[in-house]
């Protein structure tokens, strides 16, 4: 598993200052499990904000500072990585491919086995934790060449392959993969041949359809 679309720095950022809600964080963590890369850019986060934090007198912030150390900590972390030395994943085994990623069994349980899907659409199943700050978070499953709305966002959402793949504007996403997307981005997953694509999304704001009935059934579905 290599993926190829990442965190956004803020968000890393955000998640390295302990300021994602704990959906958006659930989510940004399974996707951490599975990519090195977003990995050491979390601990460089975590590093410069650290010294960033030492640096700054008086050790009290004023909203105007705490944006200053955010833009500097940003502006670090564009700095090229060195190498990765991580070693190559070990293989997974069975006991542990029916294992959900640890940041989602408090909301969705271990096994995927026990998971009890919720028909949403024609090849649409959903599941949404039940126990949460007020974020969305739900896990999907879509049928293979299913296209869904054309959609936007009224805020943030961060959506993590775990099986399966699909493609829309941005890319090919497959398993590890994880899209990083705000109130700009509009977009329409297909999702591949062959398999379900099943992902994990988390919502701070709803979202916005484009198309009529899509907004008719969207009070349906919740989203």
């Amino acid at each position: 598993m290599m993926p190829i679309h990442h965190l956004d720095s803020a968000t890393l950022v955000s998640h390295a200052a302990g300021a994602l809600s704990p959906e958006l964080a659930a989510v940004a963590a399974t996707h951490l499990g599975v990519c090195a890369h977003c990995r050491r850019l979390l601990a460089d986060a975590e590093r410069v904000g650290g010294a960033l934090l030492q640096q700054q007198q008086p050790a009290t912030q004023d909203s105007g500072s705490a944006s200053r150390l955010r833009q500097d900590m940003l502006a670090r972390m564009q700095a090229p990585l060195p190498a990765s030395s991580d070693a190559a994943p070990k293989p997974t085994t069975q006991h542990a491919a029916d294992q959900l990623p640890r940041p989602l069994q408090p909301y969705f349980g271990k096994a995927w086995k026990d998971l009890r899907w919720r028909w949403m659409a024609p090849g649409v199943h959903m599941i949404r934790a039940a126990r949460t700050s007020g974020d969305t978070l739900i896990l999907l499953k879509i049928a293979p060449g299913k296209s869904m709305p054309v959609h936007s966002h009224q805020g943030s959402e961060l959506t993590q392959i775990l099986r399966g793949a699909y493609d829309d504007a941005l890319g090919h996403f497959g398993p590890g993969d994880i899209a990083d997307l705000d109130a700009d981005v509009e977009h329409q997953p297909v999702t591949s041949p062959g398999v379900p694509c099943i992902c994990v999304a988390a919502l701070d704001g709803p979202l916005r359809f484009r198309g009529w009935l899509a907004r008719k059934l969207q009070p349906m579905v919740g989203l």
